[in-house]
């Protein structure tokens, strides 16, 4: 398949993906999940079966994405915002959110600069229900300090 066709189709599908999502957190969740999916499963797969494990990967990353959005509160997104501020690069922080009894573990594991200012790429480690899901993403600090997850 055609390059071209391909990033149309993940367009597509992460716009459908999208708009199945129930609300804000979910929605961030599923299209992060969904590109970071896509591209892994793009990267695994070799020959004819790409295209499918490209597809694959973002459906599968859509709905661990979205499970995890759809999990986090305010509680979180403040302790996702002081990981972002304070920890350094290869250093994990962890945190258990007392509503929920969710445990999350987030590691920032590169920093750089842009000409809007610094973004920080992250793993997070969620325990959801018994079960740790993944999430990779990258977030930068917005003008009035609050940090913005980005694609």
């Amino acid at each position: 398949m055609k390059p071209r066709i391909l990033i149309t189709s993940m367009v597509f599908l992460v716009a459908i993906l999208t708009g199945c999502a129930t609300g804000p957190k979910e929605e961030v969740g599923m299209v992060i999940g969904g590109v970071v999916g896509g591209v892994l499963g793009h990267h695994v797969a070799d020959g004819r079966v790409r295209t499918a494990a490209t597809i694959m990967g973002a459906v599968a990353g859509g709905a661990i994405g979205a499970s995890i959005g759809r999990t986090m509160d305010d509680v979180d997104r403040m302790k996702m915002a002081a990981t972002l501020e304070t920890t350094r690069t290869g250093v994990y922080t962890s945190w258990r959110n007392p509503d929920t009894g969710y445990d999350y573990r987030m590691t920032p594991t590169r920093t750089y600069e842009t000409a809007r200012g610094p973004c920080r790429e992250y793993t997070m480690d969620a325990m959801i229900g018994g079960r740790t899901e993944q999430v990779y993403g990258t977030a930068c600090r917005q003008p009035d300090g609050s940090w913005r997850i980005v694609d």
